[in-house]
């Protein structure tokens, strides 16, 4: 029964690690019964994902040999199996093993952990900046390049109201806001983040993105969507009685696709006339304006 038990442990085990995000994993979302992270919609966030599975076979494999070796122990060097026991103490060989062994490990470890890293805290050239502020409880964007004197309110959608995204599917309940965050894919967006009233925290988990908004502090981070679609986020740090009502939704859409929301968005709020080739205008040229 032991044996069994010790089996079914190690068979779950490696299932997850074999599994990994692949499993039940929506594109931009949770799904229920899901294992392991989302799908990866970011080079950062490959990068993790790649550095977490790693990580999960190193430890699964120290678990596995810590588990063996207690067993030798209990099975070869109990009084019964070894009535009498040797009266050494010391060993150096073994010793400078378990000594140098972990050191090794943790140094293996720490080379591709110091480079993700680097790699999410070094900002490339952005070609788009969003700011967002967190509030008690909801979030506030801006897109200082484009929209210069305008803020966007982004509220939860009530389960009562939800409907559909903007691609026709259903809005997820608890994800889904009446504003979202849109960004051109493929695009290097910067994100400008800090916090109204408490600490408030920027999250989408697809992205490999979370970062507190601080009152009195402007943090930075970035991403670049790889994929076209919905992706959804919630506020990651405590932050009062609406803590779990705050979620972050950012639709990624094409180059043509967001100048054209640009174009809209400004005949909507009164600050630029709509032009009739908005379809061709680049990212560029709207960073211009």
């Amino acid at each position: 029964m032991r044996k069994f038990s010790v089996m079914a442990m190690l068979t779950t085990l490696a299932l997850v690690v074999l599994v990994g995000d692949f499993a039940l994993a929506a594109d931009g979302q949770p799904s229920p019964g899901q294992l392991g992270l989302q799908k990866a919609a970011t080079p950062v966030m490959h990068e993790i994902v790649w550095f977490h599975n790693v990580l999960l076979w190193i430890i699964a494999a120290i678990v596995a040999f810590v588990f063996v070796l207690m067993a030798v122990i209990v099975f070869k060097f109990n009084a019964k199996a070894n009535p009498t026991p040797a009266k050494f103490t010391h060993n150096v060989g073994l010793e400078v093993a378990w000594t140098l062994i972990p050191v090794l490990i943790l140094v293996g470890i720490a080379i591709p952990s110091f480079r993700l890293l680097y790699k999410i805290e070094d900002i490339p050239p952005a070609d788009l900046t969003v700011k967002a502020t967190g509030a008690s409880w909801n979030w506030i964007y801006e897109y200082p390049e484009i929209f210069p004197e305008e803020e966007f309110i982004s509220l939860m959608v009530e389960e009562e109201d939800l409907g559909l995204d903007y691609w026709g599917a259903p809005q997820p309940r608890l994800l889904a806001t009446d504003f979202d965050v849109v960004v051109p894919v493929g695009k290097v967006v910067r994100m400008q983040i800090t916090g109204a009233d408490v600490i408030h925290s920027w999250a989408i988990p697809a992205f490999g993105v979370k970062m507190d908004a601080v009152p009195g502090r402007l943090n930075e981070t970035w991403f670049q969507a790889e994929e076209i679609g919905m992706y959804y986020g919630q506020c990651s740090e405590l932050c009062g009685q609406g803590h779990a009502f705050m979620p972050i939704s950012v639709r990624v859409v094409s180059e043509e696709e967001f100048a054209a929301w640009v174009d809209s968005t400004k005949q909507e709020l009164g600050i630029a006339e709509v032009s009739d080739s908005a379809v061709d205008v680049s990212l560029a040229d709207i960073a211009a304006e």
